[in-house]
Formats: structure tokens, sequence, C-alpha cells
């Protein structure tokens, strides 16, 4: 268990520290020097039973109060110091508002140099403090009157820290681990060390981990966990990690990063979060305020978007948007303490609930409704709400990185709810069985629809019919959804069009025929630079408007592609070139090709080499980086025709879809 003190200046928290656990806090030459507690102090103090109790001391001085936010962060259980002779003092208060702000549940309140007070001053600074805690996370902590100097209540005390850390018991540490870093230095013969509190999940000797947000692969090469060389740490534990690795070092390392397994690591400097403002403020607040964000033991300028409303009066809360100047480290329901930008005090605090929160439509229903999914604190239940919420299909990975959720957890999850779910690269998009069903059905009548009003055209432009449908699917997702068995026998993918099963477009006998005498003329030797459809018309003795039209028909159905002006190409040519300019991509180190390269490899001179690479551009099977192409692959199969095909009427899906149920 965690204890971590809070209360005004010199009002005896190292000193009441030191009486509990005989360590001294204050470990620095100016600390000493001055009396005063400057940065963050630790003390351990081992108890009967095996247990150790951590001890966080933290600084009372207001100029040191984001010291203070760093220590109270992961703490378990809140030791509020209030001095006999002093009593309630600003301070004392700023740090009772912040242990509310970051829902310190668990607290008691120690009534010290009650060896200095005079006859009925003890009752008069009770009076204050219970005044102070009403209707706080402190309201009913119990008060324990102290003498560090006498040893008066200290074993009391000691005593009943010890009793709720029994009571605490372990915290779950199923969670992927996290670990706020509050100090960094280096030791002789040890190297590089850093300290914090471990938020959640456990770390052990040689595992692998990121500092985030700088991003540098770390491996724990040794571990301390309350003051002792252990094999595992866990959430809750105070922890000094011995890291090393390439970039290492103390100078790449800043109080507020974290060290976390690398799946978490994804900076973030946008968030939509629930922030109260104090009802001591003496004014609302209102768009883009600027102040100062704490969170964890990080302290970065940040601007608040208001989403509700136009101002944000004292004493009540609303959804806000946190633009930061830099990015962090977080996790969705972390919470945060924000302060005005001249340090001076606490404004507010609150929880974050979107860590990936648009720049645009902040203020939608929808919108609104995803925040108050997030905001649900089981995993469980928030992910069931946001797959209700447009646009009813959600990155399960991204999710579960950004609650910090284990593989267990969720495993958990997806057989709970039963989602169909799309893996596309990293992303793996959810989607309830409710609205899958709704979604196969709207395919298909949206599919019916459109072919009655175009009866001529071979189908729907498959992004098109993405666009036109909820749940809205990312593109990768899409292109696997079409190939879901609740689909494959219902639709067609027809090259870049979908169309249903039953609708076709055919050539009359006149002009099939003539089409049977034309596409010879497209293929063969001469398929990477067939004829135009003046050498066409020439060659077949049919005017221009005639040949013409006939290709564009034949277009329609999937036998030809116009690349430029009346310059068609055989689909299965299409088809051939891009796996020529796959092939190319692939014999390349950088993953990219040149226009002369493809030119070399087709033989058909540079001027349709470059219209042919200026198609594949605008098809987006290819992406043109200056004088380079890099080859997109889930759009191969765009012009790939169905075996059996003729003339490319159909095409087939590149590789195996990734999906399932549940």
């Amino acid at each position: 268990m965690i204890v971590g003190t809070a209360g005004h200046i010199d009002h005896g928290k190292t000193s009441l520290i030191k009486a509990l656990t005989g360590v001294d806090g204050d470990r620095l030459k100016e600390e000493k020097a001055r009396g005063i507690t400057i940065d963050l102090g630790f003390a351990y103090l081992p108890l009967a039973d095996g247990t150790t109790l951590g001890f966080v001391d933290v600084p009372g001085h207001e100029r040191f109060v984001h010291t203070m936010v760093a220590g109270a962060s992961g703490i378990d259980i809140a030791l509020l110091v209030v001095a006999a002779d002093d009593g309630v003092m600003p301070q004392t208060l700023e740090h009772l508002a912040i242990l509310d702000l970051l829902q310190i549940r668990r607290g008691l309140i120690a009534l010290t140099k009650v060896d200095l007070a005079p006859p009925g001053r003890l009752a008069e600074v009770g009076a204050q403090i219970r005044a102070a805690t009403a209707g706080s996370v402190l309201e009913a902590a119990d008060v324990f009157p102290i003498s560090s100097t006498t040893g008066l209540g200290i074993d009391a005390l000691r005593e009943r820290l010890a009793a709720e850390a029994h009571t605490l018991g372990e915290r779950a540490a199923d969670g992927r681990f996290r670990l706020a870093v509050d100090r960094v230095f280096t030791l002789p013969g040890i190297g590089l060390t850093v300290t914090g509190t471990v938020l959640s999940g456990a770390v052990r000797v040689k595992d692998q981990m990121m500092l985030s947000p700088s991003g540098l692969s770390a491996r724990v090469r040794s571990l301390h966990a309350q003051n002792r060389a252990v094999e595992l740490g866990r959430a809750g534990d105070r922890c000094a990690l011995n890291l090393a690795g390439d970039g290492v070092a103390k100078d790449a390392i800043r109080r507020g990063d974290m060290v976390v397994d690398p799946f978490l690591h994804a900076p973030v400097d946008r968030i939509d979060a629930r922030l109260l403002l104090l009802p001591g403020e003496p004014k609302p607040i209102g768009q883009w305020f600027p102040a100062r964000l704490h969170h964890g033991a990080s302290e970065v300028g940040a601007r608040v978007v208001l989403i509700e409303g136009e101002q944000l009066a004292p004493g009540h809360a609303a959804d806000v948007q946190l633009v930061l100047n830099r990015p962090i480290a977080a996790a969705a329901l972390d919470r945060f303490v924000l302060r005005d930008v001249s340090a001076q005090r606490t404004i507010g605090g609150g929880q974050f609930l979107d860590l990936r929160a648009p720049p645009r439509q902040r203020r939608t229903a929808e919108r609104q409704a995803q925040r108050a999914a997030r905001l649900l604190a089981d995993p469980l239940e928030a992910f069931a709400a946001l797959l209700d919420t447009p646009p009813f299909a959600w990155d399960l990975t991204a999710f579960a990185r950004d609650r910090a959720l284990s593989q267990s957890r969720i495993d958990s999850i997806v057989k709970s709810l039963a989602p169909v779910l799309f893996a596309t690269g990293e992303e793996r998009i959810a989607v309830g069985q409710v609205h899958w069903q709704r979604f196969v059905a709207r395919l298909v009548e949206h599919l019916e629809t459109f072919h009655a009003a175009n009866p001529d055209l071979q189908g729907i432009g498959r992004e098109r019919l993405r666009l036109a449908l909820q749940p809205r699917l990312p593109a990768p997702a899409f292109a696997l959804a079409l190939q879901h068995p609740d689909l494959a026998a219902r639709i067609v993918r027809d090259g870049a069009f979908v169309r249903l099963p039953g609708h076709t477009m055919r050539l009359g006998p006149e002009r099939e025929a003539l089409w049977q005498a034309l596409a010879p003329l497209l293929g063969g030797e001469a398929r990477f630079r067939p004829p135009r459809v003046r050498d066409l018309a020439w060659m077949l003795a049919r005017q221009e408007a005639e040949i013409r039209q006939l290709l564009k028909f034949a277009a329609r159905l999937g036998r030809v592609d116009e690349v430029a002006h009346d310059h068609f190409f055989l689909r299965a040519t299409m088809h051939e070139m891009t796996l020529i300019a796959a092939d190319l991509a692939a014999g390349a180190p950088d993953g990219c090709f040149t226009a002369a390269q493809f030119r070399d490899r087709v033989d058909n001179g540079r001027k349709v080499a470059i219209q042919i690479l200026e198609f594949f551009d605008r098809q987006g099977v290819t992406l043109n980086r200056g004088t380079l192409r890099r080859v997109q692959p889930r759009y191969l199969d765009l012009f790939a025709p169905a075996a059996g095909a003729t003339h490319g009427r159909e095409s087939s899906p590149v590789g195996r879809p990734d999906f399932k149920s549940g």
C-alpha cells in the first residue's frame, strides 16, 4: 500500500514520516538547509507480516504544488497533515481539493504538533478540519492527534495504517504495465534508474518496455519494489527500474514520462475529458482557456475547448476537449488536475474520456453518446455501449490499448459480446451482431434500389457503396465485409464495382459479334499497347463513334478499362499490369519503383506507361511519391478476373479474408 502525505508547508509531514518509519524523506541538501520539502521524498515501513508500506512525502509550499500532484497520483491512501498550532491553511485546502479531483477515496488525518497547542486549541482545529473536509473524499476520515517530538499517537497511527493495508489487499494486476516516472538518476555500477508508482499491470526482470511519449525501447535489467530487490513488480507497488537500451539515458527521460508495455505506446495531444471547475474559482472559464495540465507526474500546457455551452461556471462539470502543447502518455479514465498558467492555484480537474478526440464536430449528438459510453468504468459495458453508438463499428485493438487492457480481458469482451470482427493490419474492427445483420440487409436493399434505377450500369462503385451504409466501415474492413459468408453468396464483387448475382448487362447479338472481332485486337502481343479507337475503327472498317460506344459499354461490363481518352485495355491485361507493378515493388528494398522500370517491363513506351500508372494512381492501386510509386496491396484485386470469367467480367479477392464472428 502506498501512503501519500498532503498538507500545508511546515505542518510536519516529513517529521511524521520519519517518526513512523525512521527514514528522513528530505534527501536534497537544499531541503535540509531550508527545512522544507522541495521534491518528492520516499520512505518504507516493513510490517510484521512481511508486507511493506510505502510513503510518498510531498512538498507543502505553494510553489511546489505541481510536485504534490505528481506524488498524489497512484497512491492508495492519503494522509492529510494539519498542524495544531496553525490549523487549516491555504495549501491544506488546495491539497484537499487535489485529493478530491484525483478521487483518492481512502484517507486519514493527522493533527500534528499537539504538544505545541494551548488548551482548547485541539477542539478548535478539529472543528476547522471537519468544516474543510465536509463534502470531500475525507469527510468521514478519522483524526489522529500526533506529536512527532514526543511520540504521542505514532503507534496508533502506524497500527491503523497496517490495518488499512490488510483491508486493501493487493491491486488487480491483470492490466498492461504502466509506471509514471517521477525520478530519473544513475547509480555507479548499476546505471540508469527510474522510479514511480505502478499504475497497472506487472513487470518482471528482462521484460521489454517502452518509454512513452519518446518511443525509446528499454529492457528491465533489475527492479526494486518497496525498496527491496524483487523479480516482479505489480500494480500499486512503488518501483525502481534499472533500464538499458539504445538511446536510454538520463537526458532522454523526464519526469512525467511513462514506462509502458510496448502495446500501449500511443502518445496523445488532444483529449476529450470530463472537467469539474472548483467552486472557489472567481469566475467562469471560456473557450480556449489556457491552463497547466497535471497527469501522473507530467505537467504540460493545455487549452480548454468547451464542448457544452460557451462558459463553464465554478462548481459545475462539463465535457471539454484538452488540446496539449506536446504529447503525453495516458490511458482512458485517468484522473487529471488543472492549474492556472501562473501556477498559483488549482482550478479544477477530472477524468480523461477519449484519447483520440477529433478536432471537429465535437458537439454532435453522436460524439456526446460516444463520450457517455467511454465514461463507463467497466470495459465490457463501455465497449458494448460503443457498439450501439454511431458509427457502430469500433477498433477493439485501440479500445484495449487506450484502457491498458490485458489480452485476457480482450478475449473476455469478445466472448461476451460475440461481435463480427474484421482484422486489417493492426486494427480489429468490431460490429455488434444486431448492427451487422442490419448492415447486410441494408447493403442488399441498396443494391436492389440501385439496379432498378440504373439497369444499364454493371454495379455500384465499392467506395460509393461503403459511404452509403451504416455501420460506416473503414475501407479495408469494408473489403473484408464483402467477403463475409453472410454476403458472399448474395453479392458479386465485379472489379471496383459491387452488384447482385442476378443483375447482368449484355450485348445484343450484333454488338456481341462486333466485340468478338474487336477483342483479339486488344490482346495478344499488342496487349500492353493496344490500338486506339480511331485505329480500331480503321482496322474493322467501322465508324469511330460506333467503336467508341461499344468500348464504353464493354467497360461497364468490366471487359475493358479506359486508361486514357479512347485508349482501352482488356481487363485481364489491367490485372497483369497490376501484378507487374506489385512484382517491381516487391523486388525493391524500399518497396518503390519508377515509371522507367514499369515501362521496360511492359515495353510500350514512356507516354503510355505514364498514362497507365496515372490511371492506377486514380484507382488507388499505386501511390505516387514524386518519381517513385508504391503499391497498395488491398487494391490489387480491382482488376482481377474471377475463375472462368470471360474478358474480366468478374473479380475475386486477393488472399484469404480475415474475419470471424466472436
